[in-house]
């Protein structure tokens, strides 16, 4: 009897990404199949064998690789103990139905920088409340994608203050309720990577780090005015405590509990 997987599946609420699954197979081999999705996995031990399009593959840890949706592959571990890879289900939206062909002939994409922010994306994805991030990452990540597969030139830094400023704008009015990513570039009438690229050059931060900044300063006027770190945490515009405390902490050095008790000790002590 085979040892049994280790599995991790779950659909976010991020638009472009039909499912991400995490797993660790020690002797499981994959059939031939095929998925609707564009197919996205890096490798985190071990070695994938796979045939695309009756040509064998390998995808080692090094690497990105992209399987194109409608064409049969399988799987199999190449060394001992098996393999641990993420994977991402892309929507056909994410990448272009022309692609596909290029795609077949070169699904190994031998790009640091791209495994890098595919791995960005999962740990965002793992961590519910932070969507703006994921879509940003998420946007980023499909057109270098797509760049890859054309064969063009890394994207030029954008250069578009008039589109940063609209966006920061847009964030200030709307830090409390949130916005996704295809609600600001359909209101701003931009592409969603113009979007970040463009405010990201401006304020040298993303525009989920902007929002985030601006969710904790509300949370220390409410906690020093004495509202509750479960309330404050839902009146700011966080997911749920836990997600309130890890950003509080992460901005402020310190946790939401305990910044209140020195403002409660700082009035005492007046």
């Amino acid at each position: 009897m085979g040892a049994r997987a280790d599995i991790t599946a779950w659909r976010p609420d991020v638009e472009g990404i039909d499912e991400v699954f995490h797993a660790h197979f020690a002797d499981h081999a994959y059939p031939m199949h095929t998925h609707d999705a564009w197919t996205l996995l890096i490798v985190d031990e071990g070695l994938v064998r796979y045939d695309l399009d009756r040509h064998e593959h390998g995808a080692p840890s090094s690497v990105v690789t992209l399987l194109p949706p409608h064409v049969p592959h399988n799987g199999v571990a190449a060394t001992p103990g098996g393999f641990r890879k993420r994977v991402l289900y892309l929507d056909t939206g994410q990448i272009g139905a022309d692609l596909v062909g290029r795609a077949v002939d070169r699904p190994v994409l031998r790009d640091p920088r791209l495994r890098h922010r595919v791995d960005q994306l999962h740990r965002t994805l793992a961590r519910p409340g932070d969507e703006l991030e994921a879509q940003s990452r998420l946007a980023l990540v499909s057109e270098r994608l797509d760049r890859h597969l054309r064969d063009e030139p890394a994207a030029p830094q954008a250069h578009d203050r008039r589109i940063a400023y609209a966006l920061r704008d847009l964030l200030d009015a709307r830090f409390v309720e949130g916005l996704t990513l295809r609600e600001a570039a359909e209101k701003l009438h931009s592409h969603h990577t113009h979007l970040v690229r463009a405010f990201s050059r401006e304020f040298g931060m993303a525009p989920h780090q902007y929002l985030t900044a601006r969710r904790v300063d509300l949370a220390r006027r409410l906690l020093l005015g004495g509202m509750r770190v479960p309330e404050v945490a839902a009146s700011a515009g966080f997911y749920d405590q836990s997600h309130f405390s890890r950003h509080f902490k992460r901005v402020v050095g310190t946790s939401p509990g305990h910044y209140a008790r020195t403002g409660v000790a700082a009035f005492t002590r007046s």
